[in-house]
């Protein structure tokens, strides 16, 4: 029988995409979707579903077991505006599901892994520009602290114990088949939303606020070039640097007007400037292009015309 995969967090952002991926690439009763809530109809539709809490050990362990899964793609967490309110809750969830997972795989019960981690693990103090793979660190956001503490636990696991787990430092994340769930980079979506509903945006970031972006579509092509790789092929086993592009919320809006001249933006900075304050502007990932063969597609520009375009298809 063909072992299965488990997907945590699958009515999130990423997970909502990388269901239909998988289920596209491996049929879609091999894959099963899990998450604390149901998701929408298209993804409910699309295969098996179980409602499942990733921080209850006993519950994430019978779902295994009874799937016969060998891949888990554990996408739950608190994302970094969200988890600024609520501290305690973002860190159990953020940390417990991963202790799970881990300890899963220690006990021979699942062979793999993909756990995401975040630009979020740099701080004020890291270099800006072409971050490198190894660097200062020390975050200064709850989001960022739980996950320079999963590196290291990642990290920890495939050394003492062996544990096949495989990590990507996802950029903020661009689509438009879900709405972002809480990060300091979600206005790179909400404003593609809103130029086609009222053109005009009001942002939460300064102008000139440049942060490290990737669209949706080359997050997931790298989560699954780095999960096909030979485990000899995966040198990192903290997390590896991912870059796509990197854009002001002055540069997106000009790509935008392109398209669509009437477009206008102002600036209303919130407690999110201060989280992206102490985020690069760019990314070095020469790492995961030396190891795996990583190369992104899409730049602001082609961004921009896709996420238009279908933002306009999906409400006709």
């Amino acid at each position: 029988m063909q072992k299965s995969i488990l997907i945590l967090g699958a009515c999130g952002q990423i997970g909502t995409e990388l269901t239909y991926v998988l289920r596209k690439k491996h049929g879609a009763n091999t894959v099963i979707a899990s998450d604390i809530r149901e998701g929408n109809e298209s993804l409910m539709n699309s295969g098996p579903f179980e409602l499942l809490d990733a921080t209850d050990y006993n519950a994430l362990e019978e779902v295994i077991a009874y799937y016969e899964i060998s891949e888990v793609y554990l996408m739950a967490a608190m994302l970094s505006a969200t988890a600024e309110k609520f501290p305690m809750r973002a860190w159990n969830l953020n940390m417990n599901s991963l202790f799970n997972v881990l300890n899963l795989a220690k006990e021979k019960k699942i062979d793999k892994i993909f756990w995401p981690s975040s630009i979020a693990v740099f701080g004020p103090n890291t270099p800006v520009d072409d971050t490198p793979q190894n660097t200062i660190m020390e975050p200064s956001t709850v989001y960022g602290i739980s996950k320079q503490s999963g590196e290291r636990w990642c990290n920890y696991y495939h050394q003492k114990f062996g544990v096949d787990v495989r990590s990507i430092r996802y950029p903020g994340l661009i689509s438009y088949k879900t709405m972002p769930g809480g990060g300091t980079t979600d206005y790179a979506v909400e404003i593609y939303h809103k130029a086609l509903s009222s053109q005009t945006y009001t942002c939460f970031l300064k102008k000139d606020t440049k942060l490290p972006m990737m669209f949706m579509d080359d997050a997931i092509r790298a989560t699954l070039m780095l999960m096909e790789s030979h485990p000899n092929s995966i040198k990192i086993r903290s997390s590896y640097n991912l870059a796509g592009m990197s854009f002001c919320p002055a540069e997106i809006a000009e790509s935008i007007k392109r398209e669509i001249p009437g477009f206008t933006i102002d600036y209303k900075p919130d407690f999110r400037q201060e989280i992206a304050d102490s985020w690069p502007n760019s990314i070095d990932d020469s790492m995961a292009r030396m190891h795996w063969g990583w190369q992104s597609e899409f730049d602001l520009e082609r961004t921009t015309r896709e996420m238009l375009y279908n933002l306009k298809e999906n409400k006709q």
